[in-house]
């Protein structure tokens, strides 16, 4: 197996890891409450309106204790990242910048229609906002690493 197949490998198996990972902590997981439920649907469909209350509440002392605004906020966006990483070599095709965040988009939106839809979370519309930021920075991060890998080879290269 040469390095390249050998490299997409270890990607989808870290991408299933991954997802079993995420689909675990924000469906079935005991933290947050997820195994019980609620009784009716919670959602969010106003953009900003959690983000400015976790912001707010953080730096005007209220209600909200730093580490939930640190969870919250940071926590949706890193979470997301190893998708938009990985994403281009699960696909195993070119994969452009704006596809990988509606890749991470889709994913975020089925995740949140099925909390709904078995009431073991919130709908939130700001969370869709900050898991495909996490996607897009996590692209980025590919693309960063990829360029610096190619100009490293070129240089080994050069030097041959």
């Amino acid at each position: 197996m040469n390095s390249r197949k050998r490299f997409r490998t270890i990607c989808l198996i870290l991408f299933i890891l991954y997802v079993i990972a995420i689909v675990y902590f924000l469906l079935l997981s005991d933290i947050y409450g997820r195994a019980d439920g609620y009784a009716d649907y919670r959602y969010n469909l106003v953009p900003f309106l959690e983000i400015k209350r976790f912001v707010h509440s953080a730096f005007n002392g209220g209600s909200i204790h730093y580490t939930d605004v640190v969870i919250n906020l940071v926590g949706n966006v890193a979470a997301f990242i190893p998708f938009g990483a990985l994403i281009r070599w699960v696909r195993n095709q070119k994969t452009g910048f704006f596809v990988a965040v509606l890749y991470t988009f889709l994913f975020s939106l089925g995740i949140e229609l099925i909390q709904l839809v078995t009431r073991v979370g919130v709908f939130d519309v700001d969370d869709l906002i900050l898991n495909t930021c996490g996607g897009a920075i996590g692209y980025l991060c590919y693309r960063i690493l990829r360029a610096i890998d190619r100009r490293r080879y070129e240089n080994a290269e050069k030097k041959s």
